[in-house]
């Protein structure tokens, strides 16, 4: 796949998870108040923060040809990607005292899926 379309792909993936992110803290917001909103933001952000570190990572290495080498960078990428979101998570938890935890993993799982559908979707 070439630079440039990886970068549409990625392009396309994080605003489908910027969307859902900020749907589904619109929702929380109405539903449960201010702090459900903002749990629900934290939540998307972690994921799409993941994200970008992960193709940081995946793009270090796009010179690499050999299929070994592509599955090492891909697991790289996939392991900084959960380690982010992890260590933002932790953070999250630690320092935001009025968190919403079901607010937050909605935020979470809505950035994740979205990202999932969106990447099956797109023809590469």
């Amino acid at each position: 796949m070439s630079t440039a379309k990886t970068s549409d792909v990625f392009s396309t993936m994080l605003k489908i998870q910027l969307i859902a992110t900020f749907s589904v803290a619109l929702l929380a917001l109405l539903v449960s108040g201010f702090n459900a909103g903002i749990s629900a933001v934290l939540g998307g952000m972690s994921v799409v923060l993941g994200a970008c570190a992960a193709a940081a990572v995946a793009k270090r290495g796009e010179k690499n040809t050999d299929a070994s080498g592509i599955l090492v960078n891909l697991l790289k990428a996939e392991a900084v990607k959960i380690l982010v979101i992890i260590v933002l998570l932790v953070i999250i938890f630690n320092l935001y005292q009025q968190l919403v935890p079901p607010a937050l993993i909605s935020g979470l799982a809505a950035a994740a899926l979205f990202s999932g559908a969106a990447l099956s979707r797109l023809k590469v």
